[in-house]
């Protein structure tokens, strides 16, 4: 499909534009988002994407219109991982529940510039970085370990391996004071805790683009179908994100669910190459965990009572 120069000027102004409207007007003050609000979202964004869509079929046809389904369906599918992903990166991190919609959407702009470099550049960049999945996915292992293995303990950020190694490189503010990522220190500027979590959040955007694009590049060669299949399905999951949690957080025995889809999840990255699980296997994989857990939290809680 050919597009103009313009196309791709006034599609990433009109998701700039839509994130600081989220941000400067709906969450210009932090709180929790509800379920009700975070569903709402999901289906703006879907809505948006679907509309967008409309727009390929009357401006460049049927199989360019079709292509884009199909790739906007795969990166949802394969982008259900990041959503418990993130999910346990908010808990690990103890991230207060008022400033995770802050991390998630200000890291929308990191990730259109990185998945923007990736897709322009073709499949070869994404394969020379085909080594990190291995290391985050022991990484996962290892968060999954520590969530089941600290149980309640309570959260001391200079003992956090994330944090220590940051705090190493530049100044740092423990505390979560505000949805600032930036403050100062005794007169000096310094990165807070919230700056590092951002900063994970949009290393686990790059790992698992490295996962999903190469999925999208065998549907369609056009980049500005596979970007914007993958924009709109971030978008998507990150509104979507806030819905699962405020569900999830109702749940007491939820976590050793979520610590289990960790380490597998984290297991299938390393064995990438050895072995191919299918994205509906996944997808059943996780709901039958997620149905389990509640299911046993919702018994123990009636035994309790």
């Amino acid at each position: 499909m050919e597009v103009s120069f313009m196309w791709w000027v006034w599609f990433n102004a009109f998701i700039v534009a839509m994130v600081l409207v989220d941000l400067l007007v709906f969450h210009k003050k932090d709180h929790v988002v509800s379920v009700k609000e975070a569903l709402v979202w999901s289906f703006v964004w879907i809505t948006m994407a679907l509309l967008f869509n409309l727009f390929i079929l009357l401006n460049a046809g049927k199989q360019p219109a079709l292509e884009y389904f199909t790739a906007y369906i795969i990166e949802k599918s394969l982008s259900v991982d990041n959503l418990f992903v993130f999910i346990v990166i908010f808990n690990y991190f103890r991230v207060p529940p008022q400033y995770q919609h802050r991390v998630l959407f200000i890291g929308v702009i990191v990730v259109m510039v990185l998945r923007a470099v990736f897709i322009l550049a073709g499949i070869r960049l994404v394969e020379e970085f085909h080594w990190l999945l291995y290391v985050f996915g022991i990484f996962l292992v290892y968060i999954a370990v520590k969530m089941v293995s600290e149980k309640d303990k309570e959260y001391d950020p200079s003992k956090n391996i994330v944090v220590r190694l940051f705090s190493k490189l530049m100044p740092m503010s423990l505390e979560y004071k505000n949805h600032n990522f930036f403050e100062r220190v005794n007169g000096k500027l310094a990165v807070t805790q919230l700056f590092v979590v951002l900063m994970v959040i949009n290393f686990v955007d790059l790992v698992f683009a490295i996962d999903s694009i190469p999925a999208v590049f065998a549907i369609t060669r056009d980049p500005f179908i596979v970007y914007t299949s993958n924009i709109f399905a971030i978008l998507g999951l990150r509104a979507l994100y806030f819905a699962v949690s405020g569900v999830l957080r109702m749940f007491k025995y939820l976590k050793y669910g979520l610590a289990l889809i960790l380490a597998v999840v984290g297991v299938k990255m390393v064995l990438i190459d050895i072995v191919k699980v299918p994205t509906l296997y996944s997808l059943i994989f996780i709901v039958t965990v997620l149905a389990v857990s509640i299911l046993f939290s919702v018994v123990k809680e009636k035994r309790r009572g």
